[in-house]
């Protein structure tokens, strides 16, 4: 009679095996299903299949992952875009905001001189309040008389109260307005009479654009210009004597007040005390409320500065002047790191160019463009240039680019030695708002230079904002805009330069 138990462990033997053969059907099965039965042998063991199988789950992880990340990119990429239009819509709405309380403000009190109230407690409040405007009384009165139909004056600005400061430049700048101008616009001197309020507006010192003007602009005093600050080449001798006279001359015959930079008060103090009379500057919080005081600029030396004498500086004192509105533009880098568009370093004010390069880097720079909301293109090269109208003979120019008139309104996009023979440059409205960044699989790091200074580098992730600032500088003409243009590229780059055709030989019958 057989051994019962021997009997089952005999039975037992095939279950087992029968079962490990179902699970590695089942797991074949499984890899064929997610499109992996090349990957599994006709003949193997459990452990083999099992190894495959968890490397192909594997494979299948990291895919998603990646996927995932580029998902998430794309998104915030998207969520930047809006943050940015959010950005600007706010700061569109609060300058809108502003220019209605200034205009407001100055409604008011011509409502209340046109009345010929005498006592309003109205009137007590707003004189009391710290935050009060100020206008000049008879400047108000001749506002609509000298600028309905002429232009706009510079005694139209709401001044607020002086800033609270201790030091003397404050103080000095609180005793004296600066003096009072108007602008006019025409196509031919005075002879059109095509003039626009809305084009400039004048707060605080400040001039400010709404929008472009392409007509030649003239500039009146209606008072005489007091104060003067002159700015000079460092470590130049002849700039320095040239300096020295013209001091020399704005005080003596002019009597002018002259303001010069720190160093170079330090400088001619050191060849004699007659130049004790100059004032300058002591820290930033000075400097800054310059802008308040000062009714003209000179720059001595470098390049694209006005050469002084005699007659043509007496002509811009005396005026009227045909004057260029040089706009530039204004850069925010906004890190990866932000938390949003609005979470941004300092701003920085360009009047040439902004140059993102790749520094010392060997690869190619890789930008991302962006101009408001549409893709523009992918930069593989040296870098790009950003450039205003004035700087368009500058770097713009070396690198391909157009020359453009300083007055036509736009940004110039310009690559630097393309990897493309089809990349050309670009002229874009000058209302647009530009945006540069570094892709995440860029190879390297760029790096952003403003005017050729403060360099800062821009890492994957990073990006660079530009837009045509609403402060534009206002330069005196020695003729007029586009004369001194077409005689700059002439006699400074030898503009079509060349030897004449002989006049000797065949000629057409």
């Amino acid at each position: 009679m057989a051994d019962p138990g021997h009997e089952q462990s005999t039975i037992g033997a095939p279950i087992k095996a029968s079962s490990n053969a179902m699970n590695l059907n089942v797991a074949c099965s499984q890899a064929e299903e997610n499109g992996f039965s090349d990957l599994v042998p006709a003949t193997g063991t459990e452990e083999e299949v099992r190894e495959i199988l968890q490397q192909t789950s594997l494979k299948l992880v990291d895919d998603h992952l990646v996927e995932f990340s580029e998902a998430l990119r794309t998104v915030a990429k998207a969520l930047r875009r809006v943050a940015e239009g959010k950005a600007i819509a706010t700061a569109e709405a609060a300058e809108w905001k502003r220019k209605y309380e200034l205009e407001r403000a100055r409604n008011l009190q011509l409502k209340k001189q046109s009345e010929g109230s005498h006592h309003n407690p109205f009137n007590e409040k707003l004189q009391n309040s710290p935050d009060r405007v100020v206008m000049n009384g008879p400047q108000i009165e001749q506002t609509e008389k000298c600028c309905g139909k002429h232009g706009i004056c510079s005694h139209e600005i709401l001044w607020d109260e002086a800033p609270q400061s201790n030091s003397k430049l404050a103080q000095e700048m609180a005793d004296a307005k600066k003096a009072s101008f108007k602008l006019c616009w025409g196509c031919n001197g005075e002879k059109s009479g095509q003039h626009k309020h809305e084009i400039v507006s004048f707060e605080r010192g400040n001039i400010t654009t709404a929008e472009r003007s392409s007509k030649q602009i003239l500039l009146k005093w209606e008072s005489p210009p007091q104060t003067v600050l002159i700015l000079t080449k460092p470590n130049s001798i002849s700039v320095r004597t040239l300096c020295a006279e013209m001091v020399r001359w704005l005080k003596e015959c002019k009597k002018i007040i002259v303001f010069v930079e720190p160093r170079v008060r330090t400088e001619l103090l050191r060849e004699t005390s007659y130049f004790n009379f100059l004032r300058t500057w002591k820290d930033d919080e000075e400097k800054k409320l310059l802008h308040t005081k000062i009714d003209l600029v000179v720059t001595l030396g470098g390049d694209g500065t006005v050469l002084w004498y005699r007659d043509y500086l007496d002509m811009l004192l005396k005026g009227p002047i045909s004057i260029t509105l040089r706009h530039r533009l204004q850069c925010h880098v906004v890190r990866e790191a932000a938390k949003d568009e609005l979470e941004t370093e300092e701003p920085i004010l360009v009047l040439n160019e902004v140059t993102i390069d790749r520094g010392i880097s060997s690869y190619l720079t890789y930008l991302e463009c962006y101009c408001d909301s549409s893709f523009v293109t992918c930069v593989q090269g040296d870098g790009l240039i950003l450039s205003t109208t004035s700087g368009s003979t500058a770097y713009s120019l070396a690198a391909g680019g157009s020359m453009v008139h300083p007055q036509v309104p736009g940004i110039l996009f310009t690559p630097i030695c393309p990897h493309s023979l089809s990349f050309r440059p670009l002229i874009l409205p000058e209302y647009v708002t530009l945006r540069v960044q570094v892709p995440f699989n860029s190879r390297g790091h760029a790096w952003a230079s403003f005017d050729g200074k403060d360099r800062k580098q821009l890492a994957a992730g990073d990006a660079l904002i530009c837009s045509m600032a609403p402060w534009p500088v206002p330069t005196a003409c020695q003729v007029d805009s586009t004369n001194d243009f077409l005689r700059s590229i002439h006699e400074g780059l030898h503009w079509n330069l060349r030897k004449s055709q002989s006049f000797d030989g065949p000629h057409d019958s």
